[in-house]
Protein backbone atom coordinates (compact mmCIF):
# COMPACT_ATOMS: atom_id res chain seq x y z
CA UNK A 1 0.00 0.00 0.00
CA UNK A 2 1.57 3.73 -0.73
CA UNK A 3 2.18 6.12 2.00
CA UNK A 4 -0.97 8.31 2.25
CA UNK A 5 0.88 11.28 3.46
CA UNK A 6 -2.57 12.80 4.25
CA UNK A 7 -3.11 10.29 7.26
CA UNK A 8 0.36 11.45 9.06
CA UNK A 9 -0.24 13.31 12.19
CA UNK A 10 2.49 11.73 13.89
CA UNK A 11 6.72 10.41 13.44
CA UNK A 12 7.80 7.73 15.80
CA UNK A 13 11.62 7.03 15.31
CA UNK A 14 13.47 3.76 16.20
CA UNK A 15 17.04 4.46 17.46
CA UNK A 16 19.75 1.83 16.24
CA UNK A 17 20.32 2.09 12.35
CA UNK A 18 17.11 4.90 12.13
CA UNK A 19 19.17 7.81 14.22
CA UNK A 20 22.00 6.48 15.41
CA UNK A 21 24.68 4.94 13.20
CA UNK A 22 25.02 1.66 15.23
CA UNK A 23 25.98 -0.58 12.48
CA UNK A 24 29.10 1.55 11.25
CA UNK A 25 30.53 1.68 14.71
CA UNK A 26 29.99 -2.08 14.78
CA UNK A 27 31.84 -2.33 11.75
CA UNK A 28 34.99 -0.19 12.70
CA UNK A 29 35.57 -2.02 15.73
CA UNK A 30 35.46 -5.33 13.98
CA UNK A 31 37.55 -3.95 11.15
CA UNK A 32 39.91 -3.98 13.82
CA UNK A 33 39.56 -6.88 15.42
CA UNK A 34 40.19 -8.48 11.62
CA UNK A 35 43.29 -6.50 11.18
CA UNK A 36 45.57 -9.58 11.41
CA UNK A 37 44.25 -11.11 8.29
CA UNK A 38 45.20 -8.34 5.93
CA UNK A 39 48.02 -10.00 4.53
CA UNK A 40 45.37 -11.92 2.92
CA UNK A 41 42.36 -9.95 2.36
CA UNK A 42 42.56 -6.58 0.67
CA UNK A 43 41.00 -3.66 3.03
CA UNK A 44 38.19 -3.29 1.49
CA UNK A 45 37.43 -6.73 1.37
CA UNK A 46 37.98 -6.83 5.52
CA UNK A 47 35.74 -4.03 5.56
CA UNK A 48 33.04 -5.83 3.60
CA UNK A 49 33.26 -9.68 5.26
CA UNK A 50 32.66 -7.06 8.45
CA UNK A 51 29.51 -5.71 7.51
CA UNK A 52 28.53 -8.96 6.55
CA UNK A 53 29.35 -10.33 9.97
CA UNK A 54 26.80 -7.54 11.24
CA UNK A 55 24.19 -7.74 9.38
CA UNK A 56 24.31 -11.73 9.67
CA UNK A 57 24.14 -11.24 13.79
CA UNK A 58 21.49 -8.70 14.24
CA UNK A 59 18.54 -11.22 12.76
CA UNK A 60 19.63 -13.72 15.63
CA UNK A 61 20.50 -11.17 17.77
CA UNK A 62 16.62 -9.60 17.16
CA UNK A 63 15.18 -13.08 17.57
CA UNK A 64 16.92 -13.69 21.21
CA UNK A 65 14.96 -10.80 22.51
CA UNK A 66 12.31 -11.46 20.81
CA UNK A 67 12.09 -15.13 22.05
CA UNK A 68 12.84 -13.11 25.45
CA UNK A 69 9.84 -11.00 25.04
CA UNK A 70 7.62 -13.60 24.75
CA UNK A 71 8.73 -15.41 28.13
CA UNK A 72 8.89 -12.57 29.99
CA UNK A 73 12.49 -12.12 30.55
CA UNK A 74 13.48 -9.11 28.40
CA UNK A 75 13.26 -6.86 31.08
CA UNK A 76 15.79 -8.70 32.74
CA UNK A 77 17.96 -8.26 29.81
CA UNK A 78 17.17 -4.47 29.61
CA UNK A 79 18.03 -4.28 33.25
CA UNK A 80 21.35 -6.18 33.13
CA UNK A 81 22.29 -3.70 30.32
CA UNK A 82 21.63 -0.40 32.47
CA UNK A 83 23.08 -2.27 35.31
CA UNK A 84 26.22 -1.74 33.69
CA UNK A 85 26.14 1.61 32.54
CA UNK A 86 25.51 1.76 36.41
CA UNK A 87 28.94 0.15 36.92
CA UNK A 88 30.51 2.63 34.32
CA UNK A 89 30.82 -0.43 32.17
CA UNK A 90 28.88 1.15 29.03
CA UNK A 91 31.41 4.22 29.07
CA UNK A 92 32.26 3.46 25.97
CA UNK A 93 35.83 5.09 24.50
CA UNK A 94 33.75 5.23 20.89
CA UNK A 95 31.44 7.90 21.35
CA UNK A 96 27.64 7.17 19.68
CA UNK A 97 27.41 8.53 15.68
CA UNK A 98 24.12 9.89 14.19
CA UNK A 99 22.77 9.43 10.82
CA UNK A 100 23.77 12.47 8.63
CA UNK A 101 21.49 15.00 8.22
CA UNK A 102 19.67 13.73 11.02
CA UNK A 103 19.46 16.46 13.68
CA UNK A 104 18.73 19.02 10.45
CA UNK A 105 15.64 16.65 9.94
CA UNK A 106 14.45 16.05 13.63
CA UNK A 107 14.72 20.20 14.33
CA UNK A 108 12.18 21.20 11.17
CA UNK A 109 9.77 18.11 11.30
CA UNK A 110 9.18 18.43 15.17
CA UNK A 111 7.69 22.09 14.57
CA UNK A 112 5.05 19.93 12.43
CA UNK A 113 4.97 16.90 13.90
CA UNK A 114 4.82 15.40 17.67
CA UNK A 115 7.71 13.38 17.49
CA UNK A 116 8.54 9.86 19.58
CA UNK A 117 10.96 7.11 20.06
CA UNK A 118 10.46 3.65 20.29
CA UNK A 119 13.67 1.52 21.11
CA UNK A 120 14.07 -2.17 22.33
CA UNK A 121 17.61 -0.13 24.29
CA UNK A 122 17.81 0.17 27.87
CA UNK A 123 16.10 3.89 29.42
CA UNK A 124 20.12 5.01 30.31
CA UNK A 125 21.55 3.99 26.55
CA UNK A 126 18.74 5.39 24.88
CA UNK A 127 18.84 8.73 26.79
CA UNK A 128 22.79 8.50 26.62
CA UNK A 129 22.34 8.97 22.82
CA UNK A 130 20.08 11.45 23.06
CA UNK A 131 21.53 14.09 25.25
CA UNK A 132 24.97 13.45 23.19
CA UNK A 133 23.24 14.82 20.19
CA UNK A 134 20.80 17.66 22.29
CA UNK A 135 18.09 15.88 20.95
CA UNK A 136 15.40 15.07 23.76
CA UNK A 137 13.70 18.49 22.88
CA UNK A 138 12.29 17.18 20.17
CA UNK A 139 10.28 14.09 21.24
CA UNK A 140 7.34 14.23 23.53
CA UNK A 141 7.35 10.65 24.20
CA UNK A 142 10.40 7.96 24.77
CA UNK A 143 9.56 4.16 24.49
CA UNK A 144 12.24 2.06 25.56
CA UNK A 145 12.86 -1.73 26.21
CA UNK A 146 11.49 -0.74 29.45
CA UNK A 147 8.41 1.04 29.04
CA UNK A 148 5.81 -1.31 27.64
CA UNK A 149 5.17 -5.28 28.70
CA UNK A 150 5.94 -6.15 25.18
CA UNK A 151 8.29 -4.12 22.83
CA UNK A 152 9.03 -4.14 19.38
CA UNK A 153 7.69 -6.40 17.44
CA UNK A 154 4.80 -6.20 19.05
CA UNK A 155 2.62 -3.32 18.98
CA UNK A 156 2.63 -2.15 22.46
CA UNK A 157 5.22 0.61 22.28
CA UNK A 158 3.91 2.63 19.33
CA UNK A 159 0.30 2.25 21.32
CA UNK A 160 2.19 3.35 24.03
CA UNK A 161 3.69 6.49 22.26
CA UNK A 162 0.56 7.67 20.25
CA UNK A 163 -1.42 7.89 23.57
CA UNK A 164 1.32 10.12 25.09
CA UNK A 165 1.16 12.27 22.19
CA UNK A 166 -2.16 12.61 21.75
CA UNK A 167 -2.86 11.16 18.52
CA UNK A 168 -4.89 7.94 17.03
CA UNK A 169 -2.16 5.15 16.55
CA UNK A 170 -3.29 4.91 12.99
CA UNK A 171 -2.42 8.24 12.18
CA UNK A 172 1.36 7.16 13.29
CA UNK A 173 4.08 7.09 10.72
CA UNK A 174 6.78 4.39 12.22
CA UNK A 175 9.90 4.71 10.89
CA UNK A 176 12.92 1.87 11.36
CA UNK A 177 15.63 -0.35 9.45
CA UNK A 178 14.46 -3.22 10.42
CA UNK A 179 11.69 -6.21 10.24
CA UNK A 180 10.88 -4.97 14.10
CA UNK A 181 10.24 -2.46 13.31
CA UNK A 182 7.93 -2.37 9.95
CA UNK A 183 6.28 -5.29 11.80
CA UNK A 184 5.51 -3.08 15.00
CA UNK A 185 3.75 -0.40 13.30
CA UNK A 186 1.68 -2.80 11.23
CA UNK A 187 0.28 -3.97 14.08
CA UNK A 188 -0.82 -1.39 15.28
CA UNK A 189 -2.35 -0.46 12.37
CA UNK A 190 0.12 2.71 11.75
CA UNK A 191 2.01 3.63 8.65
CA UNK A 192 5.53 2.89 8.24
CA UNK A 193 8.56 3.72 6.58
CA UNK A 194 11.78 1.41 6.38
CA UNK A 195 15.35 2.98 5.69
CA UNK A 196 18.27 1.55 4.41
CA UNK A 197 21.16 3.24 6.40
CA UNK A 198 20.70 0.73 8.85
CA UNK A 199 20.64 -2.93 9.78
CA UNK A 200 17.52 -4.02 7.52
CA UNK A 201 18.05 -4.82 3.80
CA UNK A 202 15.42 -3.31 0.36
CA UNK A 203 13.57 -6.72 0.00
CA UNK A 204 12.90 -7.90 3.77
CA UNK A 205 11.66 -4.57 4.40
CA UNK A 206 9.34 -4.79 1.93
CA UNK A 207 8.25 -8.68 2.47
CA UNK A 208 7.48 -6.70 5.99
CA UNK A 209 4.80 -4.32 4.62
CA UNK A 210 6.81 -1.33 4.68
CA UNK A 211 4.82 1.64 2.59
CA UNK A 212 7.71 3.45 1.66
CA UNK A 213 11.64 2.66 1.82
CA UNK A 214 14.25 5.45 2.13
CA UNK A 215 18.02 4.97 1.11
CA UNK A 216 18.45 7.54 4.81
CA UNK A 217 16.37 8.39 7.55
CA UNK A 218 17.79 11.96 6.58
CA UNK A 219 15.72 12.15 3.41
CA UNK A 220 12.48 11.84 5.47
CA UNK A 221 11.79 15.42 5.60
CA UNK A 222 12.24 15.99 1.97
CA UNK A 223 9.17 12.88 1.69
CA UNK A 224 7.17 14.87 3.68
CA UNK A 225 7.71 18.36 3.49
CA UNK A 226 7.13 18.29 -0.78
Amino acid sequence: MPLDLSRIQAICFDVDGTLSDTDDQFVHRLVKILAPLRFALKGNEIRRIARKMVMFTEGPGNWVYSFADQVGLDGQIVSIGDLLYDLGLGNSTHPFQIIPGVQEMLRDLYKIYPLSIISIRGQKSTFRFLFQFELPMYFQAVATGQTCNHTKPYADPIKWVAQKMGVPVSSCLMVGDTVGDILCGKKAGAQTVGVLCGFGERKELENAGADYILESTSELKALLMK
